[in-house]
C-alpha cells in the first residue's frame, strides 16, 4: 500500500513540475534533480519508469534531437496530436512552440515539390531563437 501510494506522489510530482513549465523540455535528469528537491525520497528508477508511464498515457511527447545523447520530455496534454504537427525550439531557453497541422501540411509540401524530400512532420523540429532570446 504504502509503495503505491508512492508512486502516486512520484507521478504527481512529475506532471506538476512539467505542468509549470508547459513550453519547455527536459531530460529525465533534470526532471529528476528537480522534483528530487521537492519531493523527499524520489529515485532516479521512479522518475524514469513514471516518465515511462506517462509518455504511454500521452501526457508526455519523448523525443531525441539530431547530435544529443539524451531523450527529452515534455508536457503534451494542452497540445492533442503533436504527432501531426512540427515543432520549433529556440536553441537558448530551450522553449517549444507547436506549428499547427496547416502550416506542416503546406512546408511538407514544399518541400516534397521543391527539394524531393518526404518529411514526417511529427520527427521534426526546428531550431532558431526566440524574441526574448534575441534581446
Amino acid at each position: 500500500m504504502i509503495k503505491s501510494e508512492y508512486k502516486t506522489k512520484a507521478r504527481q510530482e512529475i506532471l506538476a513540475y512539467l505542468k509549470e513549465h508547459t513550453e519547455q523540455r527536459f531530460t529525465a535528469k533534470e526532471i529528476f534533480e528537480a522534483v528530487s528537491k521537492s519531493a523527499e525520497g524520489v529515485n532516479r528508477t521512479t522518475v524514469y519508469r513514471n516518465l515511462d508511464r506517462l509518455c504511454e498515457t500521452g501526457d508526455l511527447l519523448k523525443f531525441k534531437e539530431p547530435n544529443q545523447d539524451s531523450w527529452y520530455y515534455q508536457y503534451s496534454s494542452e497540445h492533442d496530436h503533436c504527432d501531426e504537427h512540427m515543432h520549433a525550439q529556440c536553441s537558448v531557453c530551450g522553449r517549444i512552440y507547436h506549428l499547427e497541422k496547416p502550416f506542416a501540411e503546406t512546408f511538407s509540401k514544399k518541400l516534397l515539390s521543391e527539394y524531393g524530400l518526404d518529411i514526417d512532420p511529427s520527427q521534426t523540429i526546428i531550431m532558431g531563437k526566440c524574441s526574448n532570446c534575441r534581446k
